[in-house]
Protein backbone atom coordinates (compact mmCIF):
# COMPACT_ATOMS: atom_id res chain seq x y z
CA UNK A 1 0.00 0.00 0.00
CA UNK A 2 3.28 2.62 1.20
CA UNK A 3 4.64 2.05 -2.97
CA UNK A 4 0.81 2.83 -4.32
CA UNK A 5 0.32 5.90 -2.22
CA UNK A 6 4.06 6.91 -3.41
CA UNK A 7 2.62 6.47 -7.03
CA UNK A 8 -0.13 8.90 -6.43
CA UNK A 9 1.68 11.43 -4.55
CA UNK A 10 4.41 11.58 -7.31
CA UNK A 11 1.31 11.90 -9.83
CA UNK A 12 -0.06 14.52 -7.84
CA UNK A 13 3.19 16.22 -7.67
CA UNK A 14 4.11 15.87 -11.23
CA UNK A 15 0.67 17.93 -11.94
CA UNK A 16 1.26 20.49 -9.63
CA UNK A 17 4.57 20.81 -10.80
CA UNK A 18 3.13 21.23 -14.51
CA UNK A 19 0.72 24.23 -12.95
CA UNK A 20 3.89 25.79 -11.73
CA UNK A 21 5.48 25.42 -15.21
CA UNK A 22 2.85 28.09 -16.71
CA UNK A 23 3.47 30.54 -13.64
CA UNK A 24 0.71 29.07 -11.60
CA UNK A 25 -2.31 31.24 -13.32
CA UNK A 26 -5.96 30.29 -12.68
CA UNK A 27 -5.73 28.48 -15.90
CA UNK A 28 -3.04 26.41 -15.20
CA UNK A 29 -3.92 25.29 -12.04
CA UNK A 30 -7.69 24.35 -13.31
CA UNK A 31 -6.66 22.56 -15.32
CA UNK A 32 -3.87 20.47 -13.24
CA UNK A 33 -6.90 20.39 -11.08
CA UNK A 34 -9.31 19.07 -14.19
CA UNK A 35 -6.36 15.97 -14.27
CA UNK A 36 -6.25 15.00 -10.87
CA UNK A 37 -9.99 14.74 -10.54
CA UNK A 38 -10.05 12.53 -13.82
CA UNK A 39 -7.62 9.87 -12.49
CA UNK A 40 -9.55 10.04 -8.72
CA UNK A 41 -12.89 9.54 -10.79
CA UNK A 42 -11.59 6.86 -13.11
CA UNK A 43 -10.56 4.93 -10.22
CA UNK A 44 -13.84 5.23 -8.51
CA UNK A 45 -15.08 3.83 -11.46
CA UNK A 46 -13.06 0.83 -11.45
CA UNK A 47 -13.85 0.28 -7.59
CA UNK A 48 -17.66 0.58 -8.79
CA UNK A 49 -17.59 -2.24 -10.92
CA UNK A 50 -15.27 -4.36 -9.16
CA UNK A 51 -17.37 -4.19 -6.30
CA UNK A 52 -20.18 -4.86 -8.53
CA UNK A 53 -18.84 -7.99 -9.97
CA UNK A 54 -17.91 -9.41 -6.24
CA UNK A 55 -21.43 -8.75 -5.13
CA UNK A 56 -20.88 -5.93 -2.79
CA UNK A 57 -21.90 -2.60 -4.61
CA UNK A 58 -20.72 0.17 -3.20
CA UNK A 59 -23.73 2.12 -2.22
CA UNK A 60 -22.73 6.22 -2.88
CA UNK A 61 -24.14 7.41 -6.18
CA UNK A 62 -25.38 11.15 -7.12
CA UNK A 63 -28.10 12.05 -4.96
CA UNK A 64 -27.10 9.97 -2.39
CA UNK A 65 -27.16 13.11 0.42
CA UNK A 66 -26.50 11.69 3.55
CA UNK A 67 -22.38 12.31 4.07
CA UNK A 68 -23.60 16.22 2.46
CA UNK A 69 -24.48 17.43 5.58
CA UNK A 70 -21.21 17.68 7.49
CA UNK A 71 -18.47 19.66 7.71
CA UNK A 72 -16.14 19.64 4.07
CA UNK A 73 -12.61 20.60 4.13
CA UNK A 74 -10.38 21.47 0.75
CA UNK A 75 -7.82 23.39 0.09
CA UNK A 76 -7.93 27.31 -1.31
CA UNK A 77 -7.01 26.25 -5.05
CA UNK A 78 -9.86 23.88 -4.89
CA UNK A 79 -12.40 26.00 -3.52
CA UNK A 80 -11.30 28.59 -6.17
CA UNK A 81 -12.30 25.63 -8.96
CA UNK A 82 -15.31 25.47 -7.40
CA UNK A 83 -15.97 29.64 -7.31
CA UNK A 84 -15.10 29.40 -10.64
CA UNK A 85 -17.77 26.56 -11.62
CA UNK A 86 -20.58 28.70 -9.77
CA UNK A 87 -19.98 31.78 -11.85
CA UNK A 88 -19.40 30.04 -15.28
CA UNK A 89 -22.62 28.20 -14.63
CA UNK A 90 -25.00 29.67 -12.63
CA UNK A 91 -26.90 33.04 -13.31
CA UNK A 92 -25.87 35.51 -10.45
CA UNK A 93 -28.98 35.40 -8.32
CA UNK A 94 -28.58 31.75 -7.64
CA UNK A 95 -24.60 32.59 -6.92
CA UNK A 96 -26.41 35.08 -3.72
CA UNK A 97 -28.35 32.66 -3.03
CA UNK A 98 -25.67 29.80 -2.66
CA UNK A 99 -23.76 32.72 -0.55
CA UNK A 100 -26.59 32.97 1.48
CA UNK A 101 -26.79 29.48 2.33
CA UNK A 102 -22.62 29.59 2.84
CA UNK A 103 -23.25 31.99 5.45
CA UNK A 104 -25.73 30.75 7.38
CA UNK A 105 -24.17 27.40 7.67
CA UNK A 106 -21.08 29.27 8.44
CA UNK A 107 -22.51 31.28 11.06
CA UNK A 108 -23.36 27.79 13.04
CA UNK A 109 -19.92 25.96 12.53
CA UNK A 110 -17.86 29.14 12.96
CA UNK A 111 -18.88 28.73 17.06
CA UNK A 112 -17.76 24.81 17.38
CA UNK A 113 -14.62 23.27 17.24
CA UNK A 114 -13.53 19.51 18.06
CA UNK A 115 -16.29 17.13 17.92
CA UNK A 116 -18.84 19.56 18.04
CA UNK A 117 -17.65 20.65 14.69
CA UNK A 118 -17.02 16.64 13.24
CA UNK A 119 -20.56 15.70 13.73
CA UNK A 120 -22.55 19.26 13.18
CA UNK A 121 -24.84 18.14 10.87
CA UNK A 122 -26.09 20.78 8.29
CA UNK A 123 -26.60 21.19 4.45
CA UNK A 124 -24.14 21.81 2.08
CA UNK A 125 -24.90 25.28 0.15
CA UNK A 126 -24.29 23.41 -2.84
CA UNK A 127 -26.91 20.75 -1.88
CA UNK A 128 -30.72 21.35 -3.60
CA UNK A 129 -33.50 18.72 -3.75
CA UNK A 130 -30.89 16.25 -2.34
CA UNK A 131 -27.96 16.58 -4.81
CA UNK A 132 -25.47 18.49 -5.71
CA UNK A 133 -25.52 21.37 -7.82
CA UNK A 134 -21.76 21.80 -8.75
CA UNK A 135 -21.02 17.97 -8.76
CA UNK A 136 -18.72 18.01 -11.62
CA UNK A 137 -16.66 20.69 -9.41
CA UNK A 138 -16.53 18.73 -6.17
CA UNK A 139 -13.17 19.08 -4.34
CA UNK A 140 -11.09 15.89 -3.80
CA UNK A 141 -13.07 15.15 -0.10
CA UNK A 142 -16.28 14.49 -1.81
CA UNK A 143 -14.84 12.18 -4.41
CA UNK A 144 -13.13 9.90 -1.57
CA UNK A 145 -15.98 9.93 0.20
CA UNK A 146 -17.21 6.49 -0.50
CA UNK A 147 -18.96 3.82 2.33
CA UNK A 148 -20.21 0.50 1.44
CA UNK A 149 -22.88 0.89 3.51
CA UNK A 150 -25.66 3.30 3.71
CA UNK A 151 -26.90 2.47 6.67
CA UNK A 152 -24.03 3.40 8.79
CA UNK A 153 -23.96 6.85 6.97
CA UNK A 154 -28.09 6.89 7.99
CA UNK A 155 -27.05 5.92 11.66
CA UNK A 156 -24.11 8.61 11.71
CA UNK A 157 -26.52 11.11 10.63
CA UNK A 158 -29.20 10.80 12.61
CA UNK A 159 -26.62 10.03 15.90
CA UNK A 160 -23.42 11.54 15.48
CA UNK A 161 -22.49 11.06 19.45
CA UNK A 162 -22.93 7.49 18.66
CA UNK A 163 -18.86 6.64 19.08
CA UNK A 164 -19.68 2.71 17.86
CA UNK A 165 -20.72 4.20 14.33
CA UNK A 166 -18.95 5.45 12.10
CA UNK A 167 -19.61 5.64 8.18
CA UNK A 168 -17.52 2.31 6.39
CA UNK A 169 -15.62 4.17 4.00
CA UNK A 170 -13.54 2.10 2.05
CA UNK A 171 -9.88 2.66 2.76
CA UNK A 172 -7.57 2.93 -0.20
CA UNK A 173 -9.57 5.91 -2.15
CA UNK A 174 -9.87 7.65 0.77
CA UNK A 175 -5.80 7.59 1.06
CA UNK A 176 -4.95 7.59 -2.74
CA UNK A 177 -7.43 10.85 -3.31
CA UNK A 178 -5.72 12.51 -0.21
CA UNK A 179 -2.18 11.40 -1.10
CA UNK A 180 -2.48 13.07 -4.65
CA UNK A 181 -3.87 16.27 -3.00
CA UNK A 182 -0.70 16.43 -0.76
CA UNK A 183 1.85 15.81 -3.98
CA UNK A 184 -0.12 18.47 -5.71
CA UNK A 185 -0.04 20.92 -2.68
CA UNK A 186 3.68 20.03 -2.03
CA UNK A 187 4.52 20.80 -5.42
CA UNK A 188 2.76 23.92 -5.12
CA UNK A 189 4.81 24.79 -2.10
CA UNK A 190 8.10 23.99 -3.46
CA UNK A 191 6.98 26.61 -5.88
CA UNK A 192 6.20 29.23 -3.35
CA UNK A 193 2.77 28.99 -3.19
CA UNK A 194 1.55 27.98 -0.35
CA UNK A 195 -2.31 26.25 0.24
CA UNK A 196 -4.10 26.41 2.98
CA UNK A 197 -7.43 24.52 4.25
CA UNK A 198 -11.02 25.41 4.67
CA UNK A 199 -14.55 24.47 4.86
CA UNK A 200 -16.24 25.08 1.98
CA UNK A 201 -18.88 27.13 2.98
CA UNK A 202 -15.68 29.98 3.97
CA UNK A 203 -14.90 30.54 0.48
CA UNK A 204 -18.15 30.26 -0.69
CA UNK A 205 -19.49 33.39 0.84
Amino acid sequence: MENIEKAFYHDGFQLGMKAAENGFSSESIFNALNSMYAVIDKLNDSLFDFARQQGQPINCKKGCEWCCHQPIFALDYELDYLANYLKNNFPEPEQYTIAERATEKNNKLKVLNNDALLNAKHPCPLLKNGLCMAYEARPVACRIYLSSDVNTCLKFFHEPEDKSNFPALLDFPMRAGRMMNEGFKAALKTNGRSAKEFRIEEKLI
